[in-house]
């Protein structure tokens, strides 16, 4: 009888794990995303550059905009596996965005975890702001501070050597819960940050010069 029960609880649980995780990207279409990408309005005939090829999820790093999801989401872990299909690059996934194009007229507010080669799991601040330990030797001098054009809005990550090599696939995990935003790439710790000045929105991708292959995007919901 306890080994029934235990049977039973073991298959529930189970359901209750995969019923929570949402899928992101289906391998067939971009349905739950759009797409952001100014100079597509000046010029429609340009390339879409975000496709999907060989049931992966591809940004083709130009024209430079986004891909952000419909839906808003907050207290999740994002994971995805990622590399760079071609040449090494720059890329990045960010997270609470909202209000579009708020820096340079092409990022949305929002912080970006970056991935650009060699520099994964470095935080940017897009017109959002976090903390981190340590935070005048991993961001510059406190003066230079702030989130807007000019100013010091990188945060540079904890590790060197987290990424695997040029072709190969990465892995990168983000957890947002609460004010709080952890990331870990191919299972490092990479980054660690609180205090942030926003606890949800949608998430991006973006198109930023280097071709990127994605595929796995699964969130799952913090209860």
């Amino acid at each position: 009888m306890i080994r029934l029960v235990l049977i039973v609880f073991a298959v529930l649980f189970t359901t209750t794990q995969s019923t929570a995780q949402i899928q992101l990207f289906d391998g067939k279409t971009l349905q739950g995303w759009y797409m952001d990408v100014p100079d597509l309005e000046k010029d429609s005939s340009l390339r879409k550059p975000f496709v999907i090829r060989d049931g992966l999820l591809v940004s083709l790093g130009t024209p430079g905009g986004h891909l952000i999801s419909e839906k808003s989401y907050e207290n999740y872990v994002l994971e995805f596996e990622y590399r760079f299909a071609d040449k090494p690059g720059n890329c990045g996934v960010l997270v609470h965005a909202s209000s579009p194009r708020a820096l340079y007229g092409m990022f949305p507010k929002s912080i970006e975890v970056q991935m650009m080669h060699s520099n994964a799991g470095d935080f940017w601040c897009i017109q959002e702001d976090i903390q981190v330990d340590d935070m005048e030797k991993r961001r510059g001098p406190k003066e230079n501070w702030g989130v807007t054009e000019g100013k010091e809005r990188r945060i540079v990550n904890l590790t060197d050597d987290s990424e695997k090599p040029l072709g190969e696939w990465n892995r990168m995990k983000i957890k947002c819960e609460g004010n709080r935003i952890t990331v870990w790439v191919n299972g490092d710790l990479v980054n660690d940050g609180y205090g942030a000045t926003a606890q949800k929105g949608q998430i991006a991708l973006q198109a930023e010069g280097a071709e990127v292959e994605f595929k796995s995007l699964t969130l799952t919901p913090i209860d």
